[in-house]
């Protein structure tokens, strides 16, 4: 059975459909593909079914990484289909916790921070919508530390 993982931010337009391509990425590399479903979604469904933040996709691409999700709306049954919802920021992480239908779904809640080894000292995932390139670069470093230590938990599963 595959793991499946749902990356979410406000959005769904710069830091989950990121998390999801760079953790699709690292999947592949490793050879996982078969044991894992991963997808994002955002809290917010004003940019349904657009492409990810053209700034993103640009910075993703120059470390090889391709971003081809459109923007959806997190949904009730993603708490039924997921393993892992994996916030990107603690409102996020409560708006979760909100729309999680029960007590054990929203035991499938994560933030992001806890996945990260290097950058130990960010507590949340930043939104880079708003700054210029370095926070998209920045955004990605932080989201390749944390899918590195997702890759490595889910290859000790077995």
């Amino acid at each position: 059975m595959k793991q499946q993982i749902l990356f979410v931010c406000l959005g769904n337009i710069c830091r989950s459909p990121a998390a999801e391509a760079m953790m699709q990425t690292l999947v592949d590399r490793e050879g996982l593909s078969d044991r894992v479903y991963l997808d994002s979604a955002g809290t917010y469904g004003g940019h349904a079914g657009e492409r990810a933040d053209a700034r993103m996709r640009r910075a993703a691409a120059a470390r090889g990484i391709d971003i081809t999700h459109r923007s959806r709306q997190v949904r009730e049954e993603d708490f039924e289909r997921f393993d892992m919802v994996i916030a990107m920021d603690d409102n996020n992480y409560e708006a979760l916790f909100r729309l999680a239908p029960n007590r054990e779904a929203q035991f499938k809640i994560y933030r992001f921070r806890e996945f990260l080894r290097r950058h130990t000292d960010w507590s949340y995932i930043p939104d880079p919508y708003y700054e210029g390139h370095e926070g998209f670069e920045l955004v990605l470093d932080l989201l390749e530390d944390g899918c590195a230590t997702l890759v490595e938990e889910l290859k000790s599963r077995g």
